[in-house]
């Protein structure tokens, strides 16, 4: 049951990071890091960032975005499914 709120918060987490740094790319500002949206996407919000890049057209033109974070995703879906599941 933890498993699912973790999950649940990283995929929050995920999706806020892309609107905020979005916002903060239209305004000029200092913007989120690279590394801690990868980071976050890695740990479990891969659902939530690609959810993110898609409603707010963020890093939508970055390749390894677009292929990276589909990629996780499955990756993530087949350990969920190996360890839960069997």
């Amino acid at each position: 049951m933890e498993l699912i709120f973790y999950i649940g918060f990283a995929n929050l987490l995920g999706f806020v990071l892309m609107g905020v740094d979005k916002k903060k790319a239209r305004n000029n500002e200092w913007r989120i890091p690279e590394r801690t949206l990868w980071g976050v996407a890695l740990l479990g919000g891969a659902i939530g960032a690609f959810l993110g890049m898609r409603v707010f057209r963020h890093k939508t033109k970055h390749t390894s975005f677009r292929i990276g974070l589909p990629l996780i995703i499955v990756v993530h879906i087949v350990l969920f499914s190996y360890f839960y599941m069997s």
